[in-house]
């Protein structure tokens, strides 16, 4: 979550609140009949404005409407009819305002259905005369103990009407498909075979004894975790040598090139994952484009500490002004969270799109790395192997496919290791199968390379 205000305080105030949503909202989806919140509509994302929360959110339903205070509250609305901007009043006889305390929902059911949610044009989620959220284009709330919902508004925002966030959701069922639309054998066995064709991958350009796999991704979304998961599968337990956390700021300030070992005093593995600082939306914040420039041809020394206002000068001290093959990326993976697909802002998908250009002018072969698929869909949070049977998991990495470009073949969702302390089979599957793909993509440069190699020969 970002925050909109500034300061120290309200960065702490939102990392809490992130920590905390995700038990929350499964609370409400219990208590709703064990459906999915899909993510529309995000103030910090898309404006403190009604005209950005009717463009994402008009004609859905039914909506679980969230508000974030700095004191810690998080509140709310649900309504099964469509938000507009008619003007009128919609009945909805199952509408309610909600709060929390701790983990206990506390629920404000309407008394007045004729007047259970209000459309307007000029404002946010709009429930009879009791509660606004984004009132007149500001993250403030209006909030009256009408007689359309009565409830106790010390008890459900205690009387902090400033908003750190707003988001909008629409539930859908939590649907399964009746055969997975990707084979995979979930066993020990299998396991084992691709930690065998990892261990024993060759690159297939002799100058070359490793394939280097570039990480690239938004704030918050796992990069660092993700080689942590693969790096504890080869380990046999779950370590943490990146830097990996919960922060509203890039956690990885240097380029990092980190190697995999077939166990604690085993021998390389044939592949090296590049950790990169977290993209951000603004310009002047997060990795610079022409840094990922760098880094692709070569030029970047192992701990190299970016700077989001300068680019890598070529007089900087480590710089390779003569990179071999062997320093170069071979695969470029973005790592995306599954909760925020829906939700990405447009200049998130401009630096993307920019970074796609470049790797596709230098012929570097790209895939998605889909993380927190548990925390997107509860059904493959209670069974990992319900992955691809899962509609909405499946949406999602339609929706990613669709906005980077990227065929839904080189997509592959994950489950990292952020809060177990043992292995688990079927998270390690996924894992080694995402890592699996790298190598299979970075054969794809070396074969390009070749081609190009002999085209040029053939002409000389």
């Amino acid at each position: 979550m970002r925050e909109h205000l500034e300061g120290d305080d309200n960065r702490q105030a939102v990392t809490k609140l992130r920590a905390s949503q995700s038990p929350l909202t499964e609370s409400i989806c219990s208590q709703l009949g064990h459906v999915q919140l899909k993510l529309l509509y995000k103030a910090s994302v898309h404006g403190y404005t009604a005209a950005a929360f009717h463009q994402q959110c008009d004609s859905l339903s039914p909506t679980l409407s969230v508000g974030y205070n700095a004191s810690g509250y998080i509140f709310g609305g649900y309504t099964t009819q469509p938000f507009d901007q008619s003007g009128q009043y919609a009945k909805d006889d199952q509408a309610f305002l909600f709060t929390f305390e701790g983990r206990k929902l506390i629920k404000y059911p309407v008394a007045n259905a004729s007047y259970a949610v209000r459309m307007m044009s000029n404002s946010g989620p709009y429930f009879g005369e009791s509660l606004v959220l984004i009132n007149t284009g500001m993250p403030v709330v209006h909030s009256k103990a009408a007689s359309y919902y009565p409830f106790n508004a010390a008890q459900m925002h205690g009387n902090d009407l400033n908003l750190i966030d707003c988001e909008v959701y629409q539930l859908v069922g939590e649907l399964l498909l009746n055969d997975p639309w990707r084979t995979v054998t979930w066993n020990l066995e299998h396991k084992l075979e691709l930690m065998n064709y990892i261990e024993n991958y060759k690159p297939q350009i002799s100058s070359v004894s490793q394939a280097r796999v570039l990480l690239v991704g938004p704030v918050g979304v796992g990069k660092s975790s993700f080689f942590n998961s693969i790096n504890s599968v080869f380990r046999g337990h779950v370590t943490n040598q990146a830097m990996s956390g919960c922060s509203s700021t890039s956690l990885t300030t240097q380029f990092r090139t980190y190697s995999l070992k077939a166990g604690r005093e085993g021998r390389l593995l044939p592949v090296i994952l590049c950790d990169t600082m977290g993209l951000e939306g603004s310009n002047d914040t997060g990795l610079d484009i022409e840094d990922i420039t760098s880094i692709l041809k070569g030029h970047l020394p192992d701990r190299y500490q970016f700077n989001p206002a300068t680019p890598l000068d070529s007089d900087a001290g480590g710089y390779c002004k003569s990179p071999s093959l062997k320093d170069k990326i071979h695969c470029v993976t973005y790592v995306l969270d599954a909760c925020n697909i829906s939700i990405m802002s447009a200049k998130m998908e401009e630096k993307l799109g920019a970074i796609r250009k470049k790797a596709n002018q230098l012929r570097i072969p790209q895939l998605v790395v889909l993380t927190k698929v548990d925390e997107a869909c509860l059904l493959v949070k209670e069974d990992l192997t319900n992955i691809y049977q899962s509609i909405y998991i499946k949406e999602t990495m339609q929706q990613a496919s669709a906005k980077l470009g990227i065929p839904l073949s080189c997509i592959i969702p994950v489950r990292n290791y952020t809060e177990t302390l043992d292995l688990d089979i079927n998270c390690d599957i996924l894992l080694l199968s995402a890592l699996t793909q790298m190598l299979r993509s970075a054969d794809n440069f070396y074969d390009d390379f070749s081609d190009q190699l002999s085209t040029l020969q053939t002409r000389e």
